[in-house]
């Protein structure tokens, strides 16, 4: 899976649109943070990410964790955001058709 990497330059609602894309495509995103401002364009990057796929009946959530990376032979600490729907996503969130009734038969 591909992590996004977020920086406090990140375009929040660019940022949601790959974040939506992502959990409906592959059913969970990871973002990978370091710093303050960076955490504050993940995080609205995220509530921005649930609007967009609320209508769709998709309930998006995120668990932080704790990160070491390696950055120009320093050793940092990141913050690591894994983002999931709450429930698996119904058929019509991921743009596939319904499956027919079995009354109703096929086409």
């Amino acid at each position: 899976m591909e992590t996004l990497k977020v920086s406090s330059t990140s375009d929040p609602g660019a940022t949601a649109g790959a974040v939506a894309n992502g959990v409906r495509e592959k059913g969970q995103v990871e973002i990978q943070v370091i710093g303050p401002r960076a955490v504050n364009q993940a995080v609205k990057a995220i509530a921005i990410a649930r609007s967009y796929v609320a209508a769709s009946g998709v309930d998006l959530f995120f668990t932080p964790s704790f990160a070491s990376v390696h950055i120009e032979d320093q050793e940092r600490t990141a913050l690591h955001f894994d983002v999931r729907s709450r429930h698996p996503i119904p058929p019509k969130a991921l743009g596939e058709p319904d499956a027919p009734s079995p009354l109703e038969g096929p086409g």
